[in-house]
């Protein structure tokens, strides 16, 4: 018989530790504890969610009030062994444990991350099913569930694939003959469901569910590349696909044109707003949700990647009462995340923002956000009319499309008013060329425009890079002579990463701000080599260079540099 270990985890609270341990006052302790006994929920997403202290700071308190070991379990490998003693996953979801691996100095004993390692109940439960004595370790619930979806996940989802297979019969009836409570316990649901959470939780930025000849393949995309996470049998593609038109506000019962919807959904506290579209293909329906959170697209401008010299840049663009400021880049260089940091940089009580966005990624308090919709003729052109009859300040335009918008967006600078909008040309020069061959008048666009900022993503090395002597070709790329010695670094592969070699992403920047020579140039109907060269002389670090730099810092590897950078024909890769 198992039993339970004495501790001094015994009749103390959550609350009194963090008292204790200065984490938060009486006050806040109070009011969390009134707001509990309406929400029901656990005090520490209650104090969280107040705002009053991070997970990382409750983590903290623990191990320090309770002398216990934290962990982190991110770049953590378990063990099969650890793994086979749990088979479904369920019970570690419900208390937010992981067990991660035997005590070597105590036979019999089982290290388990715990997000509450006072809840001996989890303790004893574990203990019951391992036939171990529980050893609990404190780590973040964020860490734990992700570490749950990581060695569990896969499994779970193919059970859920199984449980459908079993229950197809009563899954084909149609939707309104089935009550609520059958709805959010149905397979399909729960699939749905963890698919968008595993997502989430490895940072991927888009799901894709792509029907094949004769299975489903699910491929999340992080840091920009695809990689495969399961596959289903094709019979569960009408399901999956009803499930998300349900939540996503779409047409059922269409399946002969692509359509497009929206849905919210919160995982580990954080709200995600999800654009979901579908279109049809020869196999069947293809999905494509794009994942985005009101947190990834505001952050601080220092973690965008902005060097010293380019976050000066960047500031004195910014400054800017009036005129264009343009950001340009292909689909997924980070574009959106630099206009919505911009315009949280701009956001004051006294300045009137108004934008126009197809789709509206996401909520900013103050700021008036207007959605195109084509069908009302609420197109990017028709808003801006109305916009500027609402006395902005500073105007957004997600981005610019055609003539027409062009030349609204130039005039309104021209009147007084600060515009921000997105372009995708490859480089910060070529912008000026296209916005001329849009048919926007050089001299307007000499007087409208005041900075470019070109940008793309590259991946980061994960902490499990490897060194090594750069090659001749090398050398020459990065500008460094043959006789010097230069060490570079490359992906290696480790659990913290998926084995890809690199975690998250960070911006490279083109920054060329309007001076009064490019004015003269670009009136005069100067072309994009020639506004290039002036930039270059006037101190703008290509993207080429700025990609460079990351690379003699270890940042990222030469093979990002080659991705993104753009080469003449006597210049190549």
């Amino acid at each position: 018989m198992i039993t339970r270990e004495k501790t001094g985890r015994k009749k103390k609270r959550l609350g009194d530790l963090l008292l204790d341990a200065g984490a938060i006052t009486m006050e806040q302790l109070q009011m969390a504890l009134e707001k509990q006994k309406q929400s029901r929920q656990k005090l520490g997403t209650v104090l969280m969610e107040m705002g009053y202290i991070s997970e990382a700071r409750i983590a903290e308190a623990l191990r320090e009030q309770l002398g216990l070991d934290y962990v982190s379990l991110q770049g953590l490998r378990i063990g099969q062994d650890v793994i086979s003693l749990i088979s479904d996953s369920t019970i570690l979801k419900k208390y937010t444990i992981m067990p991660f691996e035997f005590n070597k100095e105590r036979t019999g004993y089982l290290r388990v991350a715990m997000a509450d390692p006072m809840d001996l109940v989890a303790s004893d439960d574990l203990a019951i099913i391992t036939n171990l004595q529980i050893e609990p370790v404190v780590a973040t619930a964020t860490d734990i569930m992700a570490a749950i979806d990581r060695y569990y996940g896969n499994a779970e989802t193919q059970a859920v694939a199984e449980m459908y297979s079993k229950e197809r019969a009563n899954l084909q009836k149609e939707e309104n003959t089935v009550d609520e409570e059958e709805i959010n316990s149905s397979p399909i649901v729960m699939l749905v469901s963890s698919t968008i959470e595993q997502a989430a939780r490895m940072r991927a930025s888009d799901i894709h569910i792509e029907p094949m000849e004769n299975r489903i393949r699910v491929r999340f995309r992080i840091d920009g590349m695809l990689i495969e996470h399961s596959t289903y049998p094709i019979n569960m593609l009408s399901a999956i696909s009803a499930r998300i038109k349900i939540i996503g506000g779409m047409d059922i019962a269409e399946k002969r044109k692509p359509q497009d919807g929206r849905i919210t959904h919160v995982v580990d506290r954080t709200e995600y707003d999800i654009r979901a579209s579908i279109l049809p293909t020869v196999y069947g329906e293809k999905i494509v949700m794009r994942l985005t959170s009101k947190m990834t697209l505001t952050r601080e401008k220092k973690l965008l990647g902005f060097s010293e010299e380019e976050l000066v840049r960047f500031d004195r663009i910014l400054a800017n009462p009036n005129g264009i400021i343009l950001v340009t880049g292909p689909t997924g260089s980070g574009k959106s995340t630099t206009l919505y940091t911009a315009l949280s940089e701009l956001n004051r009580e006294n300045v009137n923002i108004i934008t126009v966005e197809d789709p509206v990624e996401a909520n900013i308090d103050g700021v008036n956000q207007v959605q195109v919709n084509v069908k009302a003729e609420l197109t990017f052109a028709s808003a801006l009319r109305s916009i500027l009859r609402q006395d902005p300040d500073i105007i957004m335009i997600g981005e610019i499309r055609d003539t027409e918008t062009a030349n609204i967006a130039v005039t309104a600078s021209i009147t007084g008013h600060l515009v921000v909008s997105t372009l995708h040309t490859n480089s910060a020069a070529s912008t000026i060329s296209r916005l001329a061959d849009m048919g926007v008048e050089p001299y307007l666009l000499a007087d409208a425009v005041v900075g470019v900022v070109a940008q793309r993503l590259v991946r980061r090395l994960c902490e499990c890079k490897k060194e090594r002597a750069a090659t001749e070709m090398e050398k020459k790329l990065l500008d460094i002579t043959e006789s010097e010695e230069l060490t570079l670094f490359e992906p290696c592969g480790c659990n913290k990463c998926n084995e890809t070699g690199y975690r998250g992403r960070i911006g490279v920047y083109e920054i060329m701000p309007i001076t009064s020579s490019l004015k003269r140039i670009i009136a005069r109907r100067g072309d994009s080599g020639e506004v290039e060269r002036q930039a270059l002389a006037e101190g703008m670090s290509t993207l080429k260079n700025s990609a460079a730099k990351l690379v003699l810092q270890g940042i990222t590897s030469v093979e990002e540099l080659k991705r993104i950078a753009y080469t003449n024909e006597d210049e190549q890769i």
